[in-house]
């Protein structure tokens, strides 16, 4: 099975208040310091779980703004994972960036770095929505981003957007999507804004409810969305991420094929297959400080870490494999599991399936057009299932 690694870069110039990731605003990051706690971790990772002998397909920046990294220190940390692990020739090399942070200089300098694939934080192409999320670039600073990374060399180009802003309709968000289009860009990435708890917006939402899209007129976005950039070319592999022919995210694409992925740096989470047929995963410590204090010693930085029995690391690899269009295949669960996934949550699935949500093609279950709306549903009863099925085996 192939090996993904992410490296989290958690620095930002400013927190927005939607925003439940592991960032932290620092007015001089300690770049240095960072660079050698991240090779420190994998050092130590790659010795624990032999994993210079597995074969790496996928390295992404996230973040965070890894874009405010520099450009130097990026390029060793690619030739550390290429030097410490067994990595596809060609593989792909992701950067988050934030418009309002690079240049033409400093992308023909990640260009350089190794990296081959450019992920830009747009958000939207409306300046007073791009206030109301607290951004720190412009739709103009967008623009000359996108003309930037062309100029620099790259040709697999993603703009991150988000719809379902409050007072936002469908015909609003349907003309910045053709504005998208135009830029030509090979993938889209296309969220509802969701009030994670725990950020500014729920502590906003709750003293003063914000005019969000309904259920309906979200899921009437999605399929919108969905119909729009088909009638454009692009393929809708999963059901927020779109591609033109060739360059759907493979690192993305991992975690929802439920592949083991190593990851690096503060509050960055790993998992790995276990022989018995269960995962091992860990989290590390979120704060950049006690990560790098941390990582210089001995264990890594873990803050957490668990051990799932084989039905819980099914039950998790259905509801990530139903997120893909093409769906779960059949054989590779079967193939990793033991038994099929009807045979293993039958009680949970085989409803969905009657519903007509749910179906079985072509040696995938996947859901339907209408079952998109009910993945978290799905999902729900299959953990359900899977919890029951975890506590009879504990018991026995």
């Amino acid at each position: 099975m192939p090996l993904h690694v992410y490296v989290h870069v958690p620095f930002c110039p400013h927190k927005c208040h939607y925003c439940d990731f592991n960032s932290h605003v620092r007015p001089s990051p300690p770049w240095d310091a960072y660079e050698q706690a991240l090779i420190a971790e994998l050092e130590h990772r790659v010795r624990r779980h032999g994993l210079h002998r597995r074969r790496v397909t996928t390295l992404f920046f996230g973040g965070g703004t890894p874009s405010l990294a520099p450009p130097t220190m990026i390029g060793r940390l690619v030739d550390a994972v290429q030097r410490l692990c067994s990595c596809e020739k060609d593989m792909e090399i992701t950067l988050e960036a934030n418009p309002g942070t690079v240049s033409p200089a400093q992308l023909e300098a990640f260009r350089e770095a190794g990296i081959n694939r450019l992920s830009l934080g747009a958000q939207s192409l409306d300046d007073s929505q791009l206030r109301w999320l607290e951004r720190v670039h412009t739709c103009r600073d967008i623009l000359l981003a996108v003309d930037y990374a062309r100029q620099a060399g790259f040709h697999n180009l993603n703009l991150d957007l988000m719809y379902g802003l409050p007072g936002q309709g469908c015909d609003h968000w349907l003309d910045m999507l053709e504005q998208a289009l135009t830029l030509k860009p090979e993938h889209l990435s296309c969220y509802q804004l969701t009030v994670e708890p725990h950020t500014r917006l729920a502590s906003m939402h709750q003293h003063h409810a914000l005019a969000l899209p309904d259920e309906d007129l979200a899921l009437s976005m999605l399929r919108e969305t969905r119909r729009r950039l088909a009638d454009h070319g692009f393929l809708a592999y999963e059901v927020s991420n779109f591609s033109t022919p060739g360059h759907a995210c493979q690192h993305n694409d991992g975690y929802w094929l439920y592949h083991d992925y190593l990851g690096l740096g503060a509050g960055a989470s790993g998992k790995f297959d276990t022989s018995d047929g269960g995962i091992y995963r860990y989290t590390n410590r979120r704060s950049p400080e006690q990560y790098i204090r941390a990582a210089r010693k001995s264990p890594p930085p873990t803050a957490f870490d668990e051990y799932l029995r084989i039905e819980q690391a099914a039950a998790e690899a259905v509801w990530l494999g139903l997120r893909r269009s093409e769906g779960l295949e059949i054989r590779r669960f079967d193939s990793r599991f033991g038994h099929s996934p009807m045979d293993m949550f039958g009680k949970a699935l085989a409803p969905h399936v009657e519903a007509g949500s749910l179906e079985i093609r072509k040696h995938f279950l996947r859901a339907t057009e209408q079952g998109l709306a009910l993945l978290d549903d799905i999902a729900a009863d299959v953990l359900q299932q899977s919890a029951a099925m975890t506590a009879t085996g504990a018991a026995d």
